[in-house]
């Protein structure tokens, strides 16, 4: 199937008042669980690769944003590039031509004023290219191993007003918002504000976006895509199926050393959990 972009798969999925999930990848293995398990549920889904991930692929963007394109065109679903936290501009001018679609630039981290100017000029950029552009508001913490916010700190959480404004003065096509999710959480005990998030849906006109989802429950986040999240993204989830899958097998199996032996282990754990994040997304909220 051709790639598609992610500006369409979100356009459709808000129009349904439902979301698409976004995966980040990291390996080949990743790329693969991703389209398989998408497949297995028949949904479609977003590929993304993190500025994160670039750094350690030794900063080469195109053999993995390759693989991904090649994995999408083959796949019996729609699938999306996603060019996902870019801080570096060097990077970003990268997307168009390696297949990707939109891109997420990060200068969450920047006092507000500075956060918009360098956001409304790759927002311009982006544009120009064809590119589908997300941001942040907000700090949804946890990030590059730092500790996630206390909840009443200054930009620990996206403000209606200021969000109204960042969107317009920017010209961004989607926000990320800062409702209580944190970056790497490996347990799944994050608790939601959903009554900001239904200010913010009141508020603004471009589709929301949840990162930081894998520490989130199942039941939070049906919430969250009822209340107006129509992108959901997805890190640390695969990592904790992939590392604990290839553990417990070379616990039960100490003289492997064929790595396609463990590697193949680990990638189905992945693709089970993307079936069960994508059917989690799907399903009607208890509310």
């Amino acid at each position: 199937m051709p790639l598609v972009t992610t500006g369409d798969l979100v356009t459709r999925a808000a129009a349904a008042r439902a979301a698409v999930a976004a995966f980040n990848i990291i390996t080949l293995e990743h790329v693969e669980a991703v389209v398989v398990g998408a497949e297995s549920v028949d949904a479609p889904v977003v590929l993304q690769v993190s500025e994160n991930a670039v750094r350690f692929r030794h900063g080469r963007l195109l053999p993995l944003a390759r693989a991904a394109v090649a994995a999408a065109e083959r796949a019996a679903v729609p699938v999306a590039l996603h060019l996902d936290h870019v801080q570096s501009d060097a990077l970003l001018r990268q997307a168009p031509d390696a297949g990707f679609s939109s891109v997420m630039y990060d200068a969450s981290r920047l006092p507000y004023q500075e956060n918009l100017a360098a956001t409304r000029a790759a927002a311009d950029w982006a544009h120009a290219q064809g590119l589908w552009i997300e941001a942040e508001l907000g700090e949804v913490g946890g990030k590059d191993g730092r500790p996630p916010l206390d909840a009443h700190a200054p930009g620990a959480r996206t403000d209606p007003a200021e969000a109204r404004a960042f969107v317009t003065d920017s010209g961004v096509d989607a926000l990320a918002v800062a409702i209580g999710s944190t970056h790497a959480m490996t347990t799944r005990t994050a608790t939601l504000d959903h009554a900001l998030l239904k200010r913010l849906s009141g508020i603004l006109d471009v589709p929301l976006v949840l990162h930081g989802s894998s520490g989130v429950p199942d039941d939070e986040l049906t919430a969250a895509v009822a209340g107006g999240i129509t992108k959901v993204n997805v890190g640390t989830a695969l990592s904790i199926a992939m590392t604990g899958a290839i553990r417990e097998f070379l616990t039960a199996h100490p003289e492997a050393v064929d790595s396609r032996s463990y590697l193949s282990v680990g990638r189905e754990a992945m693709a089970r959990a993307v079936a069960r994040i994508i059917t989690t997304l799907r399903r009607p909220t208890t509310a």
